[in-house]
């Protein structure tokens, strides 16, 4: 495994897995540019190291996680499932029945305790080889990136933020963006379900300034481990030493009383206070949308340490596939087995891309009685990470969930849209700009699943198979609509089978009077659209034969109890944009673009 950033990325180089860019780049825009083009190449592209970046004296490394091989390499695996698999032999550990099995115990214990983080025994730590307090301190000299154009400012994208808990005295490590305010302060952009924000919450109460310290540039499993969406209370330095097989050496801070990596490039030491907060944002999130400017703890540095020639590490996040998609999918193979340790029945489950982490899951399932899926639907709602989680699907263990495919293929054979929809409300993410409120709003869970005896059958809707001659009358009646600027079958190759759903995508202009109901109500009126039961609305300027662009504007824009119109077996889905004549006051984001 790897010391430090710096080893992690020799061996990138030494895999051809990096590329090194000597011209000078500025980080306002022109450093994104360059990443997310990068990052977009089939595969993930390259990881980039900049050398020479304008107003700064340290290089910048990007997409170093931006690939299934350098995510592999990252954590030490050949293959995403293995840190799950050795997951998987502490969780499946039970008591000793005889000595054979007592004296297994003792190399195993032997192994738990040597991830436990470890304290630097020398005299300097590598990240306090250069130390800077007081009048010392400036910001602007890092290279920190202004990624967007829409950007309230420059953005410390990935921070290790250490805090600890001030009534368990449990460290948290975790990773909130930073805006840069000035030479000393920056936003704490702490969600208000992260821990970060739990323990901040302890402090407020009492009125005391909490401590804080951020590492920049750790080494990989580190820098992933503050990614984990680990239970309260567990250290994730724990996690980071079980995946290098060794443990985090710690440094005490200069100027404030918590530990952080000694091998980190960087090291900000200081403190937010309790009643301080600042207008920050807005900023180009990974949900390919502008997150909305608010009110966030200030962070204000007291010391700036780093190696002697340490190498700023950062990333960006927009529109999937991004480095953060791969650190993603190694926290979904990796949190598999402690899944199934409250939910045996799941088989496998599968966050796509499309849904950036939080607006779907789909769920393979071992059925077993009547209801289970939506069992499984309200239990996943209930827990942890997943109670954010908007939509969920179920299907049957025979689904391979590695294979997109087989999912639509039971979308289009098995969905029943009288019984098979789940609404629900509850909690989502600060980050989903399509319900009508702030982190609460509706859910949707849809049953695959075959059907048990004791649930309702499923409905045949014994409408007509749309042959050349009805699929050319369907599209003339589409487009005679009033907004109505475009419209594709979907899945036309299915056309002859007996399905149960058929998919119509439609281009909708909308207009102040004119919003995503009014779309509903024409389609479902029209006679010649009847063969199509599902209809999704697009913005104009929608590719409608971009499969992936399509999922992405359904999972972020939709809101399922306001913008699905079901009558009968028919619904109509509005992926629109939202506004006033949707029944939509909130302001709506922008879509990130290098355009502006």
């Amino acid at each position: 495994m790897y010391r430090h950033l710096r080893d992690f990325l020799a061996a990138l180089e030494r895999e051809g897995e990096l590329l090194c860019v000597t011209e000078t780049v500025s980080p306002y825009l022109e450093i994104s540019k360059f990443t997310d083009r990068e990052s977009k190449r089939p595969g993930g592209g390259k990881a980039l190291l900049f050398e020479n970046v304008k107003g700064s004296a340290f290089p910048v490394a990007v997409n170093i996680f931006g690939s299934m091989k350098r995510m592999c390499m990252a954590l030490g695996v050949k293959d995403l499932d293995e840190p799950g698999r050795r997951i998987r032999e502490f969780i499946d550990f039970h008591p000793p029945r005889n000595l054979r099995e007592a004296l297994e115990v003792v190399p195993r214990a032997v192994a738990v305790s040597r991830f436990f983080p470890r304290t630097f025994k020398g005299k300097t730590p590598p990240c306090q080889e250069v130390v800077l307090t007081g009048d010392q301190v400036d910001l602007s000299k890092l290279p920190v990136l202004h990624c967007w154009p829409q950007d309230g400012g420059p953005f410390i994208t990935l921070p290790l933020v250490v805090t600890r808990s001030l009534e368990t005295g449990k460290r948290n490590v975790g990773m909130y963006r930073m805006q840069v305010f000035d030479r000393n302060t920056t936003g704490m952009h702490w969600h208000i379900h992260k821990d970060g924000s739990h323990y901040y919450n302890e402090y407020r109460r009492r009125g005391l300034r909490m401590p804080v310290a951020v590492a920049i540039g750790a080494d990989p499993a580190v820098t992933y481990a503050a990614t984990a969406p680990l239970p309260r209370g567990v250290d994730e330095m724990m996690l980071a030493g079980f995946i290098r097989k060794r443990p985090v050496v710690m440094a005490p801070c200069v100027t404030v009383d918590l530990m952080v990596p000694a091998e980190a490039e960087f090291v900000l030491e200081g403190y937010v206070d309790p009643e301080e907060r600042r207008m920050e944002g807005p900023f180009g999130d990974h949900t390919g949308y502008y997150s909305l400017a608010d009110l966030y703890p200030v962070f204000h540095v007291t010391a700036v340490t780093h190696r002697r020639n340490p190498i700023y590490n950062a990333t960006l996040v927009g529109r999937p596939p991004m480095e953060d998609c791969y650190l993603a999918k190694a926290t979904e193979r990796m949190f598999l087995p402690m899944l199934q340790t409250v939910f045996p029945e799941i088989v496998d489950y599968w966050l796509p891309w499309e849904g950036v982490f939080h607006n779907i899951v789909v769920v393979a399932l071992d059925k077993e009685y009547p209801g289970h899926a939506q069992k499984i639907m309200s239990g996943l709602w209930g827990q942890g990470q997943m109670s954010f989680c908007k939509a969920i699907i179920v299907t049957d263990r025979s689904v391979d969930l590695t294979n997109p495919a087989g999912i639509i293929d039971a979308l289009l054979t098995r969905l029943d849209i009288t019984t098979d929809i789940t609404l629900t409300q509850g909690v989502l993410d600060v980050l989903d700009h399509s319900s009508p409120f702030p982190n609460f709003g509706n859910k949707i869970g849809l049953d695959l699943t075959a059907r048990f005896p004791g649930e309702p059958p499923r409905q045949s809707r014994g409408a007509a198979i749309p042959t050349a001659d009805h699929a050319a009358r369907a599209r003339e009646a589409a487009m005679n609509i009033p907004g109505v600027a475009g419209v594709r079958a979907l899945f036309p190759e299915r056309s002859k089978d007996a399905v149960l759903n058929r998919i119509l995508a439609v281009s909708a202009v909308k207009s102040a009077d004119r919003g995503g109901k009014a779309f509903a109500a024409d389609i479902l009126d029209r006679p010649e659209l009847a063969a199509f039961n599902i209809v999704v609305l697009f913005d104009p300027g929608i590719d409608l034969f971009d499969g992936s662009l399509m999922l992405w504007k359904i999972f972020n824009n939709v809101d399922p109890g306001r913008d699905m119109v079901r009558r009968g077996c028919r619904v109509v889905v509005d992926a629109c944009k939202k506004g006033p004549m949707d029944g939509h006051d909130r302001e709506w984001p922008d879509e990130l673009t290098f355009d502006e």
